[in-house]
């Protein structure tokens, strides 16, 4: 069982993870290109949020969503 454990682990530090150990070496040369990751992920959150609002609006404007301070059973 020690040898499976063994192999699983130099797969990812050898394989899985060695796009990432580039990003890192690039840091001296290029911070913003480092940072692709970072950047990719904050750009898919922003684009989530919008489509969230965008989402929020329609139901805002078709009167879909229930106002009233009784609007669920535990606030009185």
């Amino acid at each position: 069982m020690k040898d499976l454990f063994e192999g699983i682990a130099a797969l990812v530090e050898f394989t899985l993870l060695d796009p990432l150990d580039a990003l890192r070496s690039l840091e001296l040369d290029s911070w913003f290109l480092a940072n692709i990751l970072n950047w990719v992920f904050m750009i898919v959150g922003f684009l989530a949020f919008l489509y969230w609002m965008k989402q929020l609006k329609t139901f805002n404007d078709n009167n879909e969503e229930n106002r009233e301070s009784t609007s669920h059973s535990f606030l009185g």
